[in-house]
């Protein structure tokens, strides 16, 4: 049984190859500003995707879309513009949000992936 930090970080490599064989270039990971991170960045068809990953334990009383909330978004808004700003970018970009379902036998499933959540 591996605990809930443990589990998150696994749930963040799942969704890294997940991306990678749905066509995504992945360009960072835990890219992080201050206080604020970014689990991944990566590219795919001229869009930059921010990605928050969202692991939760299959059964989980809480969604992922239920753990991003007015502050979970504003703190991914700063740590995304300051990341379009270091890096001089111009292309589109949006933020997505990867929700990984873990099973008690150590498996991950891609439960949603949800493009745009923030409009």
């Amino acid at each position: 049984m591996v605990d809930k930090n443990e589990r998150g970080k696994l749930g963040e490599e799942f969704a890294v190859d997940w991306l990678r064989k749905n066509g995504f270039i992945i360009c960072a990971r835990n890219w992080r500003y201050g206080r604020y991170e970014i689990d991944i960045v990566a590219l795919r068809r001229g869009v930059m995707h921010f990605v928050e990953v969202k692991t939760r334990a299959v059964g989980s009383m809480t969604t992922a879309e239920q753990a991003i909330d007015t502050t979970k978004r504003t703190a991914l808004l700063k740590a995304m513009n300051k990341y379009i700003r270091t890096n001089r970018m111009a292309s589109d970009v949006q933020v997505d949000l990867a929700a990984v379902d873990a099973y008690l036998d150590g498996s991950f499933v891609m439960g949603r992936y949800i493009e745009n959540i923030m409009g």
